[in-house]
């Protein structure tokens, strides 16, 4: 299973927004989920 090059350039730059994106939002959204399981304490 040999993945065309070009393939891999086109899909790499938006793979690693994706994850980007995820992290930043997972990390926001762990945050906002701390805050209210303290504030609920």
């Amino acid at each position: 299973m040999d993945i065309d090059m070009r393939v891999a350039i086109v899909l790499a730059p938006i793979l690693i927004a994706a994850g980007w994106a995820a992290f930043n939002i997972g990390a926001a959204a762990l945050n906002q989920l701390q805050n209210f399981l303290n504030r609920e304490a």
